[in-house]
């Protein structure tokens, strides 16, 4: 049917600034009049951008009474939320040490061979968490559950070395930070007695709260670290950045290892369809725009820098819409057999 809405979840990768690709991609979701979000899991930038996107619509569940008033309202203001986000992540990325990021990048990575956070950055400022507890309205997130995506985001539990996922009452800044915590640069982030690093060590995204916390059986991932890399590196900074583009990869290639293994026993019937969600997966693939340039672009914050990304982000959303929008609920549209 023309009309039907089509349910979508959504699964967004971190990755530094690289995150403006995502919000581009969103931006062209969030055009379409028929996309309804049931859940989305994010990591680092993408849970900024999950929370983002669930204040424009929890605002809305607000203020108008009709679902589908309420829907239509809320994708228009999940839109100027994100824009307002990144607009102020490009203008703290201007005033970083009287430099852009990018620039401050070799003189961060020195200082962080020899200074621990505790001690390069003793009052532990992030202007991150002042942005994003402007943008984002924490309370109203929480209290709101109708008509609005839930949201699921992946901290890594020092003490425990296992991913904790922060939901409906837990989700707060702290989650957010938590999530977005490089052990290198912040300290690890306090909440409820334990401390917390970057979700991308224990998944980047998560998607088990996708399939079991949801009715929804389509996942969307953006995806903004790239699998692959052609050549092998040979020097240092090139050696760290393939380093860093495994680890964060490691943890989503296993969980689509394994809805690929549920979704071949359940092709062969060996399992019980009742007990098992049949998972279609389809992804946007910003790695493979984004691999050459460089780890050190992704502390890259200057304005211009992230409306790039956007625009890239963007097209590649609207691409995807026009090749895949019809496979929604109907296929999977990501061969996981070749792509995990």
């Amino acid at each position: 049917m023309p009309n039907e809405l089509l349910r979508l979840n959504l699964a967004l990768q971190g990755g530094g600034s690289h995150g403006a690709f995502t919000w581009g991609v969103l931006d062209a979701l969030l055009e379409d009049d028929h996309l309804d979000f049931e859940g989305i899991s994010g990591t680092s930038a993408g849970a900024m951008n999950a929370v983002a996107l669930a204040q424009g619509f929890a605002q809305a569940a607000q203020e108008y009474t009709d679902p589908q008033e309420a829907r239509l309202a809320g994708a228009a203001l999940a839109r100027t939320t994100l824009t307002r986000l990144w607009e102020g992540v490009g203008a703290l990325g201007g005033l970083s040490w009287g430099a852009p990021l990018s620039q401050a990048f070799p003189a961060l990575q020195m200082m962080t061979q020899w200074l621990a956070p505790a001690q390069a950055n003793p009052l532990d400022i992030n202007p991150l968490r002042r942005l994003l507890e402007r943008v984002v309205d924490f309370d109203l997130l929480c209290a709101t559950r109708k008509a609005v995506p839930q949201v699921f985001v992946c901290a890594t539990n020092v003490r425990t070395g296992r991913g904790e996922i922060f939901a409906g009452p837990r989700l707060s800044a702290d989650a957010v930070m938590a999530s977005a915590c490089l052990p290198l640069v912040f300290k690890a982030v306090e909440i409820d007695g334990d401390r917390y690093w970057d979700g991308g060590y224990s998944g980047n995204p998560a998607l088990h709260p996708l399939i079991y916390q949801t009715e929804c059986s389509d996942i969307l991932l953006v995806q903004i670290n790239p699998i692959e890399h052609l050549g092998v590196p040979d020097t240092v900074p090139e050696i760290m950045d393939r380093m860093n583009e495994v680890t964060f990869n490691a943890s989503l290639l296993a969980e689509l290892r394994a809805i690929e293994f549920v979704r071949r026993l359940l092709a062969e019937g060996k399992l019980d369809p009742r007990r098992y969600k049949d998972v279609r997966m389809h992804r946007i693939d910003g790695g493979s725009v984004l691999a050459g340039m460089g780890f050190a672009s992704k502390a890259r914050a200057d304005l211009g820098f992230l409306r790039q990304l956007f625009t890239l982000g963007r097209t590649a959303g609207l691409q995807w819409l026009a090749a895949h929008r019809p496979d929604v609920g109907v296929r999977a549209s990501l061969n996981l057999a070749h792509n995990a």
